[in-house]
């Protein structure tokens, strides 16, 4: 019973990480035949895991959805990257799931083993996150978009930029990708036949039509240098330079989320470039730096700091 038990968890693990499994490459990884691995499937079924069986050539296995939510299998990493995950998104900018990412927090960590809540409340206490409001993303938009991302199924929605009107658009998404306080996908455009990211906070009507599709090659290392390479091309009203005294090293690791370039100057300073449509963001990445700068370019960068500085002494002085 042991061994079984065992094996039904290995199954289940196997059933959450692909889409579908074909029957008999299934029954391999599991070192069982495929009357046995029926029987399997028949536990998990009678423990609420809605399986469903394909026949014919290209008949498998895959999870789907049910009527109820059964248990989820999670390692502990998994589990601590939840807890956390669940923390951020009670004061993120994904609209609508604040008290509900409580909720399931507060019942994730009722049932963790004491080492992984100390994980958990390690991350919390040295973690600091922006107080700034970025665009608001709908939690129900970004849960459709990703599991399109993860189907390989093509997606529609009205799309509105930043200067024309709204109009629909038949993607193929690749990825999500978080930057600078907002959320972008990356998707090839059928109708452009071409690569393009999108604001999800100038997205709506988010729908999958269950057509399926094989995944392009993406002209970039990552989702991440995709975006920061498009944000970078477009127009911005500030471009802003600085001179940084900190190793260039450092303070890549730092920016690696704000679209900004980094060019060593010297040994123990760096130039970093960012553009942007406000000054705001740009102070909390040199702020994080730790390190002395000076504003390079524009003027209106260096005047907006002192001021800035001169409202903090009154604060404190007061």
């Amino acid at each position: 019973m042991a061994n079984t038990s065992a094996r039904t968890l290995r199954l289940l693990s196997l059933l959450q990480t692909h889409r579908h499994w074909p029957g008999g490459e299934l029954a391999d990884r599991l070192g069982v035949s495929e009357r046995t691995l029926r029987r399997d499937i028949d536990r998990l079924r009678e423990l609420g895991y809605p399986v469903h069986a394909g026949r014919g050539l290209s008949g498998g296995y895959q999870l789907q959805s049910g009527a109820v939510m059964p248990p989820l299998l999670l390692d502990n990493d998994e589990a601590v990257a939840i807890a956390v995950g669940l923390r951020t998104a009670a004061g993120g900018t994904v609209e609508g799931i604040e008290e509900t990412s409580l909720r399931a927090l507060a019942k994730m960590v009722q049932v963790m083993p004491p080492h992984l809540r100390r994980r958990v409340d390690a991350l919390r206490a040295f973690t600091v996150t922006s107080p700034l409001d970025g665009p608001r993303t709908d939690a129900t938009t970004l849960t459709v978009i990703a599991q399109a991302c993860r189907d390989d199924e093509r997606l529609t929605f009205t799309y509105t930029p930043p200067s024309g009107e709204p109009a629909a658009r038949l993607v193929e998404p690749y990825r999500l990708v978080a930057l600078q306080r907002r959320w972008y996908l990356v998707a090839w455009d059928l109708d452009r036949a071409d690569w393009r990211v999108f604001r999800l906070d100038r997205l709506t009507d988010a729908a999958a039509t269950g057509a399926r599709f094989r995944r392009r090659e993406l002209p970039a290392a990552d989702a991440a240098a995709f975006v920061r390479d498009r944000l970078g091309s477009r127009p911005t009203r500030w471009d802003i330079t600085v001179r940084v005294h900190a190793p260039a090293a450092a303070v890549e690791a730092i920016t690696a989320v704000a679209g900004g370039r980094v060019e060593p100057d010297g040994d123990r300073s760096c130039r970093l470039r960012l553009q942007v449509d406000d000054f705001d963001w740009p102070v909390l990445i040199l702020a994080a730096t730790g390190a002395d700068f000076d504003v390079v370019h524009p003027p209106e960068f260096h005047r907006y700091l002192r001021g800035l500085g001169e409202r903090i002494l009154r604060a404190g002085s007061a």
